[in-house]
């Protein structure tokens, strides 16, 4: 089994990273794989809602990072996305990723597999962001596994992560859980327990 994290943050080895790579030690105890994917620093677009996608299957702007990541997540069994926290919202080159990872194949590729969000912050705006990456994993029907208390970690630098003992417990439990989680997917698979299949979307309009 296999978990993919992405690292939603410019800096590299930050305060995200150490949050992530707390998440990720109860995981590899429990023998399950691990991981993280950085979006980097270069500036990633939102979508433009150019309709490329519907037939191309991919977006028709990526210059590789959207395509690589899209098929990281077909193969993962589980989602893990960290984000910093900017202006009380989770990192815009992240929400133009999402968007578009989205907006094409990924979320198909998602759907039942549980997801988690991390977000780290100097001090306000983490549950406000949490809630943003929280939508698109309801979008994608993916179980959403929680912690003891929302998924949060509080500094300036990763050295603050590291001190910030109820953000470690926090990020160590959640990973226990995903674990957990995996765990009782599979025992569920080897039981012959499904998950329920896809129906055709249904769209409709209020305006007509």
């Amino acid at each position: 089994m296999k978990v993919l994290m992405i690292n939603g943050s410019p800096h590299e080895a930050g305060c995200t990273y150490t949050a992530l790579t707390e998440v990720a030690k109860p995981l590899t105890d429990a023998g399950i794989e691990v991981e993280i994917v950085h979006i980097g620093k270069k500036p990633i677009g939102g979508c433009t809602a150019c309709g490329g996608c519907k037939t191309l299957r991919k977006c028709v702007f990526d210059d590789g990072l959207i395509a690589s990541i899209a098929e990281k997540m077909a193969q993962a069994d589980a989602l893990i996305v960290g984000s910093p926290v900017y202006y009380a919202s989770p990192n815009g080159s992240l929400i133009g990723l999402l968007d578009r990872l989205w907006m094409t194949a990924g979320a198909a590729a998602l759907r039942h597999k549980p997801a988690a969000a991390v977000v780290s912050a100097r001090r306000a705006g983490t549950t406000a962001s949490l809630e943003v990456l929280y939508k698109y994993f309801a979008f994608a029907e993916m179980p959403i596994v929680s912690s003891q208390y929302w998924n949060m970690v509080h500094g300036s630098r990763a050295e603050d992560v590291a001190v910030d003992v109820e953000g470690v417990q926090i990020m160590r439990r959640l990973g226990q859980n995903m674990a957990w989680m995996l765990r009782s997917l599979e025992a569920a698979r080897a039981a012959g327990i499904e998950p329920p299949k896809a129906e055709p979307r249904v769209s409709f309009n209020y305006i007509r």
